[in-house]
């Protein structure tokens, strides 16, 4: 019998904000008209996921429902991006005179933003969602679940739980893109152990689009 786990991480598409390279982690920011249009296009291999979890900003719920589009999404606040508080909105050379800003650029997981959140409590939020997930599969009994995120939170969740060790900072994470995490016992899962297999989500062109 299999007895494995696979939870899928994929990152909101692009917003026109996330061009202007704009810090937006609580901005409420929907995706572009073009990036629409380019996720309905793609299709990807590995369905079906038995629950849809995703962030409850828009850009996220948007990507849930196009790639998922006849799957329930439910909606999960724990999953937001960091929350850079007086700095949302706003881009590096908006922001490259600010003290405060340049002492996070050098310490960003020991300084806060002004109005946000500083890493711990991010980290905090973060690991309450994974928890409700863990949860959640116990619970129902199921064995594959696709999150819709921030690159924050999969870098996070990279950085805690895949079996390749890279900084926080060295995971790429494209706009649209996705990882399955796959542990090969459910009991590896619940004990918040490394997965046995991580691989990016296979994407091609959608023949039914």
């Amino acid at each position: 019998m299999d007895d494995s786990v696979v939870i899928a991480l994929f990152r909101h598409g692009l917003t026109a904000l996330n061009k202007q390279k704009a810090y937006i982690g609580w901005t409420d920011a929907p995706i572009s008209e073009e990036e629409k249009e380019r996720l309905a296009n793609q299709a990807y291999y590995g369905f079906p996921y038995d629950f849809i979890i995703s962030s409850d900003l828009t850009r996220c719920l948007q990507t849930a429902e196009i790639l998922f589009p006849w799957k329930k999404v439910y909606k999960m606040n724990q999953f937001r991006e960091l929350h850079f508080g007086e700095w949302e909105g706003k881009t590096y050379e908006q922001l490259k005179n600010d003290t405060n800003y340049i002492e996070w650029l050098h310490a960003p997981f020991e300084v806060t933003p002004p109005g946000g959140e500083n890493f711990q409590m991010f980290n905090n939020r973060v690991d309450e969602g994974w928890k409700q997930i863990v949860e959640m599969i116990e619970r129902n009994r199921v064995k594959k679940v696709a999150i819709v995120t921030h690159e924050g939170v999969i870098r996070d969740l990279l950085l805690k739980y895949a079996n390749s060790h890279k900084q926080f900072w060295e995971w790429h994470v494209p706009h649209g893109t996705g990882f399955e995490l796959i542990w090969n016992c459910q009991t590896a899962f619940r004990r918040g152990e490394r997965c046995t297999l991580l691989r990016e989500v296979p994407l091609t062109a959608n023949q039914h689009g």
